[in-house]
């Protein structure tokens, strides 16, 4: 059988994408919609992105339970069974557990990408050279590969990882992880040259994994190891297992859970324009600006003395504004957002204020 045949991907979609509120909505978050007005949402470019790398019939969708409609409609080339509903929340450590029991029933001899639904990426013929590199690198070596992305400022949204001695072309063993810094160390990490953004896209073989989570996390995995490999097979057999099995499992990221504390753990630095689109104000950075560095999505704004904003305003809405210096501006659903850049990392706090003081109407 061609080495194609054996790889698989799963593209994570279960996310709510709070820190893009209000756009991003619990009933439509941001992994559904078409941000940059390309006519493909950030999903379908994600799915489009693997495509050209795995047959269509070997990637997988992992989404929440209430978003399936939303996968299905998006993305009608997959069949019932490449779609998994979680039933609950449990981060990204049980949700990859889940997909690699269900690929490992399948195919005893895949190996695996794990990429978010939600990223970015603009130099697509270098990503699918990566990632081919990536996949070669792991088929034939037990060991966990994730990219890393060469930062470009001191970003404190982002984790970072530290890199080891150099094992083959731009992939290294990795020294140390780092969970989102404060300024001041992510700018001696940007100084440094040794740091790299973690991108959260992972290359591994099934059993690697499998095996990893066993090792780190036997709870996670004992939970998928209650069943038999023929419960997998069957999509209904299989949802069965996993409404009762998966809200049993402990909510943990596999950063966590696996890839800070195993031994066999690597990164391939990676050059192809990343951004997991996770703040304003990355999309800020990737969208086109005007001779006053404003950006406007799709909105109709007449702007005096203004600089470094972005303007997001859904509807026919005119948006006049004086005086304002990199501002979010973002207006969806009855909800007006008006944060300054540098103050974004607390729009999640503002989502919980707005559901503790008004319950669900604005989530």
């Amino acid at each position: 059988m061609d080495r194609k045949e054996h790889r698989y991907c799963v593209i994570m979609c279960g996310g709510i994408g709070s820190r893009f509120w209000p756009y991003s909505r619990t009933r439509l978050p941001k992994q559904f919609i078409d941000f940059l007005g390309t006519g493909r949402t950030l999903l379908q470019m994600s799915f489009d992105r693997i495509s050209g790398i795995v047959p269509i019939k070997n990637i997988l969708v992992i989404t929440n339970e209430r978003y399936a409609d939303l996968v299905r409609e998006q993305l009608p080339e997959l069949a019932d069974d490449q779609v998994l509903c979680e039933p609950a929340r449990r981060n990204t450590a049980p949700c990859i557990a889940w997909a690699t029991w269900h690929i490992a029933a399948r195919d005893p001899e895949a190996s695996m990408i794990v990429a978010p639904a939600d990223h970015m990426i603009t130099r697509e013929e270098r990503f699918v050279d990566s990632v081919l590199t990536g996949l070669d690198f792991v088929e034939s070596r037990d060991v966990l590969l994730t990219l890393g992305i060469e930062p470009s400022r001191p970003e404190t949204g982002y984790g970072y990882i530290q890199v080891g001695d150099p094992v083959e072309g731009e992939i290294s063993k990795v020294k140390t992880f780092t969970e989102k810094p404060d300024i001041e160390l992510a700018k001696v990490f940007l100084a440094s040259g040794e740091f790299f953004w973690n991108s959260g896209i992972f290359l591994w073989k099934a059993s690697t994994i499998r095996e990893a989570l066993r090792n780190w996390t036997p709870d996670i995995a004992a939970v998928f190891d209650s069943t038999d490999a023929a419960t997998y097979l069957s999509v209904e057999s299989e949802r069965r297992f996993i409404s009762e099995a998966f809200p049993a499992c402990m909510n943990i990221s596999i950063d966590y859970a696996v890839m800070e504390r195993a031994q066999n753990v690597y990164v391939e630095t990676v050059t192809f324009g990343w951004s997991d689109v996770g703040t304003w104000s990355a999309l800020y950075d990737l969208s086109p600006k005007n001779s006053d560095a404003n950006v406007t999505q799709n909105c109709n704004v007449l702007a005096y003395n203004c600089h470094g904003n972005i303007f997001a305003v859904r509807g026919e809405k005119l948006i006049v504004a004086d005086g304002l210096e990199d501002y979010i501006i973002a207006d969806a659903d009855g909800v007006l957002l008006i944060c300054p850049k540098s103050r974004e990392q607390k729009i999640k706090q503002m989502v919980t204020d707005a559901r503790l003081k008004f319950g669900d109407k604005y989530e």
